[in-house]
């Protein structure tokens, strides 16, 4: 799977591309689509997985057929076309908020839920009980390379290791 991303949106949002022969799934559209849109060309969009629902992940998503997250994915297995991914449930952030792990990849897209030595945000919509709750659950996953919704991307053993909202559990 070969990952591509662009900065959308004025709050500078990571929106992935990714793509699979000639199959492309984006994650978190948050804008500008003219950004996103030279990486569809002469693909198949299979569609667009929204993170959470905050409008710097998801306002390009009308431009997509079919948009997938926290309402239409159930929590564990799924495949959209040839992506075959496990979602997690990780609220903290937002109430909706879910992470993508493709485990034979070895990566994981947290959107707001986690960044490189920090977490999100709790005071617009989230919860500081469910944040810590989901730092509990994603801490039991094997490293990774985690893709976040904002800013560098970072190994999971590292914020286990580094990140004090981990160190705090």
């Amino acid at each position: 799977m070969k990952i591509d991303f662009v900065n959308v949106s004025p709050y500078v949002t990571n929106c992935y591309i990714l793509t699979k022969d000639n199959d492309v799934l984006i994650i978190d559209p948050g804008g500008d689509y003219d950004k996103i849109k030279p990486f569809l060309d002469g693909k198949k969009v299979l569609g667009a997985v929204v993170t959470h629902g905050h409008e710097d992940h998801n306002s390009a998503m009308h431009y997509f057929d079919k948009v997938y997250d926290y309402d239409n994915l159930k929590e564990g297995k799924n495949n959209i076309g040839s992506f075959f991914f496990e979602v997690i449930y990780t609220p903290g952030h937002t109430k909706d908020s879910i992470t993508i792990y493709f485990d034979k990849d070895g990566v994981m897209f947290t959107g707001d839920f986690l960044f490189k030595n920090s977490i999100g945000r709790m005071d617009l919509g989230g919860s500081e009980s469910d944040m810590r709750d989901s730092l509990l659950k994603i801490r039991n996953y094997p490293d990774a390379k985690v893709y976040p919704g904002h800013g560098e991307f970072t190994p999971l053993n590292y914020e286990k290791e580094n990140n004090i909202y981990f160190l705090s559990l």
